[in-house]
């Protein structure tokens, strides 16, 4: 699970400035020490790409830092929250990120609730949307796309995969202002992001359909370009969370994840959850 960094519990300038000390205008050491640690995790000013429209920064920091800079900023999880959102948004319906299951919050907001990979229902699964009716409003839960979509404040925010590169890119060039890709990346076991190479290729994918990018932008066009030409299938299925889907029995989910630019939906959030961008 990502979790969110909570916010300093006082402000650089109550720690400069001594107000929680007995001393008016002086900072005792210890709360030397907090500014000097708060100062050092604000991103340097290069980290923001602000020479360029299109940036790419990875995971929940990355969607922190873009959702305050960004008119738009698009979460890239393809394997697999946002290929299942792109397929059950294309078929009318509308998808309510969780970061887990909560049935009791899915049915107060009149949801369906998404199950088990391994179940018959709608799922996290792209193929398990196959019969998803029109006008299904579907509690999505994920601990990597879904939740970082959770995170996301401020911005409009996009749902984007390989499956919608195009339609996604368009919806940005219509934003005015700048436009941060978030390749969602995972998690290993004690909480550290993996980094996800099939999420840059979505990413890449996006970014290879707009101009003025940053160089972290360029990086992940050029590895879509690469994984193009040898087969975005194959590239797919032979990266790590490919083989996973795969030993699980779950193959179908590849092809449906790699088929590039066969879907003309954005999906964009509303109040209602993600639904097709107008």
């Amino acid at each position: 699970m990502i979790t969110v960094r909570e916010p300093a519990t006082c402000s650089i300038a109550s720690a400069v400035h001594g107000r929680r000390s007995g001393r008016p205008g002086h900072a005792t050491g210890g709360q030397r020490n907090s500014v000097t640690a708060v100062i050092a995790h604000q991103p340097r000013t290069e980290h923001r790409q602000r020479l360029y429209r299109v940036r790419l920064e990875w995971g929940v920091e990355g969607i922190e830092l873009l959702a305050a800079e960004c008119a738009a900023v698009v979460v890239v999880d393809v394997l697999s929250f946002c290929t299942t959102a792109d397929i059950a948004v294309g078929r009318g319906a509308a998808v309510l990120p969780q970061r887990s299951a909560d049935p009791a919050a899915a049915a107060a907001r009149g949801a369906v609730q998404a199950g088990d990979r391994h179940g018959d229902g709608p799922s996290l699964r792209p193929s398990s949307l196959a019969g998803l009716a029109s006008g299904t409003r579907l509690a999505l839960p994920s601990p990597n796309g879904a939740t970082l979509c959770t995170a996301a404040r401020g911005t409009e925010l996009f749902a984007g995969c390989l499956r919608n590169a195009s339609a996604v890119a368009a919806a940005l060039r219509g934003v005015d202002g700048p436009a941060g890709l978030v390749p969602a990346g995972e998690r290993w076991p004690d909480g550290t992001m993996r980094v996800a190479m099939e999420d840059a290729l979505g990413a890449g994918a996006i970014a290879a359909a707009l101009t003025d990018r940053s160089p972290e932008a360029d990086a992940a066009a050029d590895l879509f370009a690469a994984a193009r030409a040898r087969g975005l299938a194959a590239v797919l299925g032979g990266l790590a969370s490919g083989r996973e889907l795969i030993a699980d029995g779950f193959a179908a989910d590849i092809d449906l994840a790699a088929a590039h630019d066969v879907s003309p939906v954005a999906p964009r959030m509303r109040s209602d959850g993600f639904l097709a961008a107008p």
